[in-house]
């Protein structure tokens, strides 16, 4: 695909996603039919994470991941991240107090993790690791992640609701459109260092990264978690945010160095 329509390739994915979303809550309000409440439900958590996957995918320089694996990132890495995460946090964190949310930060944030690794493992035996596989991965997995969490939500406030679907319709909103900036990032800039430190060879500078990474991007979770602001809540989206665009810039930047640009990627002896 053309440099060009990579990049721009994420407008005819939210612009068709978002035509679905509001072709089905017309129907849903028009009929009243309550069938189409998953339909809506799922659209609305995946559309925005979906079209922010394809911008990072236009953006993100050198990859050499397929669909499938992408599919697989974000299949299953949300999946096994979310169900293991659902397990750990019932199991150790009713009695933690106040280290609750740094706990529920980094158990999400590890968690998420499980599936891309397991692709860096096969990534690194067929002989080739890119840093943009990493944080195009990082991204599918979080998003992921992202969409079925805020199902879940939106599902919840359907029950608390009574069956309001304008909470519906507002948790949706709010998930959605904060979803890129929030697991979708956090996971990115960690796979994005992850897949650095492999491709330096676990160098000492490379690690150190990759442990600053992963602290500050739990850090931000737990604040994300924590804060009932608005404000505070636009504050801390505009910095992660920031942080993976400004790691698809290094990453584009480096890329376009060419082929002997070792810093983004490493073949295995």
């Amino acid at each position: 695909m053309p440099t060009t329509m990579r990049k721009w390739a994420w407008l005819p994915v939210l612009a068709v996603g978002l035509g679905l979303y509001f072709l089905v809550q017309a129907t849903l309000v028009d009929t009243g039919n309550v069938n189409y409440v998953p339909s809506m439900i799922l659209l609305g958590a995946v559309v925005v994470p979906l079209s922010f996957l394809t911008f990072v995918a236009g953006h993100t320089g050198e990859w050499q991941v397929g669909p499938f694996v992408l599919g697989t990132a974000a299949l299953f890495g949300g999946v096994v991240g979310i169900v293991t995460a659902g397990r750990l946090e019932f199991g150790t964190l009713s009695g933690l107090g106040a280290s609750t949310l740094i706990g529920i930060g980094l158990i999400e944030e590890s968690c998420k993790l499980i599936v891309p690794v397991l692709i860096l493992i096969w990534q690194w035996r067929r002989g080739t690791v890119h840093v943009g596989d990493g944080l195009l991965i990082g991204v599918a997995a979080g998003m992921g992640f992202a969409a079925l969490e805020t199902m879940g939500y939106a599902f919840t406030a359907l029950l608390a609701s009574q069956g309001d679907i304008g909470d519906v319709e507002q948790t949706l909103l709010l998930r959605g459109l904060t979803s890129p900036a929030a697991h979708m990032a956090w996971t990115g800039v960690i796979c994005g260092a992850l897949w650095g430190a492999v491709v330096a060879r676990w160098s000492l500078a490379a690690t150190v990264r990759l442990v600053m990474t992963f602290v500050l991007a739990v850090a931000l979770h737990a604040l994300w978690d924590g804060v009932t602001g608005r404000f505070t809540y636009f504050l801390l989206a505009a910095v992660s945010l920031s942080w993976l665009l400004l790691e698809l810039h290094r990453n584009d930047t480096l890329s376009w160095r060419g082929p002997a640009a070792d810093e983004t990627r490493v073949r295995r002896p």
